[in-house]
């Protein structure tokens, strides 16, 4: 029998506030543990909750950006359930009446089409803490300094069917918060993760099977790599005629496995109601209106309107518009320019494969946009040719040096003098004159050969188009 995979994201996206969401603790990364808390995360008795204005900000702004509905009346529930990390013994969560419902987002599933994958909605919560676990004794540590962050949940429908459209769903969504700057995205740090809820049903029926939920996936590899084992996995109970159980399970990167954790809860499990300290959020369409005057330009924009400025080919938007970081360090290099698409190919090929080979990102590239705008400007100046270009980004790479000044200090300058040139040639054609009897003879490819043998005698100097009229002509 076929089976037809049915996949859900919920992905948890931690807001770029200074305090938490119901206190004023910083939500500084990386502090001892334990020192941003205060009576109100650790859940003291007698405190109140104070609710983050610049979180729902952010949260409305995530909203518009996915094209969700944005509730102008939304509350706060408390989510119960017990874990040591979880001072409370509940979250304060929305469930009944998130902050915004029913969006979209389109992506490419690499086959030439565009799919919509509906977004069931946004809710605003405060993050548990983290259980730090003893290897050399048997205890845990509680580090409480995450309780009370500021998070945003963005559920999908059921609408992603591989674990390639879950990817990209995940990217386009990651490339949108980044965008938006309402989130840094930092998945190592559990600033963005996601929960994939996967189901198999017999190929054409409707109702959706037993699902199993995968907990806290932080790469888009690890959420890939997950639901394709589940999918494996499920199919494999399903043909030996056994029943799905409905579980929450973890990924185990080592073994590249998933394994059970406990059996999947239900909302009835959590008992959900009404947070008494909490008065309903209202949002009005003045505050809405502000926000959405704030709002930059989402990587869809972008992407179009890089292709009509720039006369970009479609797979060149794409990867320049996948960061904002890319895009903004591509407009800064392409700005003094005449040729916008050279700019976008040296950045996708060689700017790009140097970050990848040197396990760099664009915040910490030894070399600047303003340095390879630079060195392209040398290009197309005809100071430099692409072969001695590529040696001068080598050299900017180790040095940090700028071009300009390598050029100099290396006399990488391009070969024009046309005198020079010509004894440059009229030796190649000493030196081989078994190749010039066979090119006059009609063996026509032998030109490279000798455009080879000139560059090779002035070190990949030599001026391209006047070598290339000049051999035409001597030959």
């Amino acid at each position: 029998m076929l089976f037809e995979p049915v996949i859900g994201l919920e992905v948890h996206a931690q807001l770029k506030t200074k305090s938490k969401i119901f206190c004023g603790c910083s939500t500084q990364f990386g502090n001892p543990p334990n020192a941003n808390t205060c009576p109100v995360c650790t859940g003291m008795p007698g405190v109140l909750p104070v609710l983050n204005k610049q979180a729902v900000t952010f949260a409305i702004k995530a909203a518009l950006a996915t094209h969700c509905k944005i509730n102008q009346e939304s509350r706060f529930d408390r989510k119960n359930y017990f874990y040591p990390d979880l001072p409370k013994g509940y979250q304060i969560s929305q469930f009944a009446l998130p902050i915004a419902e029913h969006g979209y987002l389109e992506i490419d599933d690499n086959l030439s089409s565009i799919l919509k994958i509906g977004i069931t909605r946004i809710h605003m919560e405060e993050d548990a803490g983290k259980l730090i676990h003893d290897s050399a004794r048997a205890r845990s540590m509680v580090d409480l300094n995450r309780t009370g962050v500021p998070l945003i949940e963005i559920v999908s429908e059921p609408d992603l069917r591989t674990p390639q459209q879950a990817g990209a769903y995940l990217r386009k969504l990651h490339s949108i918060l980044k965008y938006i700057d309402v989130c840094d995205c930092n998945m190592e740090q559990g600033n963005f993760r996601c929960d994939a809820n996967i189901s198999l049903r017999p190929l054409g029926q409707k109702a959706f099977g037993i699902r199993a939920e995968l907990k806290n996936l932080n790469s888009f590899k690890h959420v890939e790599k997950a639901i394709s084992y589940e999918i494996e996995r499920q199919t494999y109970v399903l043909e030996e005629g056994r029943a799905v159980i409905q579980e929450t399970r973890l990924w185990d990167p080592v073994k590249n496995k998933t394994h059970s954790m406990r059996g999947k809860e239900e909302a009835h499990d959590y008992r959900y109601f009404p947070d008494p300290d909490l008065v309903p959020l209202i949002v009005d369409d003045k505050w809405i209106l502000s926000v959405e005057k704030q709002m930059p330009e989402l990587p869809d924009e972008k992407y179009s309107r890089f292709i009509k400025e720039y006369n970009l080919e479609d797979y060149d938007a794409k990867v320049l518009t996948s960061s904002l970081e890319l895009a903004d360090f591509f407009e800064i290099v392409a700005q003094p320019l005449k040729d916008k698409k050279q700019a976008a190919n040296w950045i996708i090929t060689i700017f790009l494969g140097m970050l990848n080979s040197k396990d760099f990102s664009i915040s910490n590239s030894p070399v600047t946009a303003i340095e390879f705008s630079k060195l392209l400007t040398l290009i197309e100046n005809n100071k430099i040719t692409t072969i001695v270009a590529k040696i001068v980004f080598d050299e900017m790479v180790k040095t940090k040096k700028d071009p300009e000044i390598i050029v100099k200090e290396k006399n990488l300058e391009q070969v024009s003098d046309l005198s020079e040139l010509e004894t440059m040639v009229l030796e190649v054609f000493s030196e081989n004159p078994g190749e010039v009897v066979l090119y006059r003879n009609g063996k026509t490819k032998l030109f490279s050969f000798f455009m080879g043998k000139i560059m090779k005698k002035t070190q990949g100097k030599a001026d391209p188009k006047i070598v290339t009229q000049m051999l035409k002509s001597k030959l």
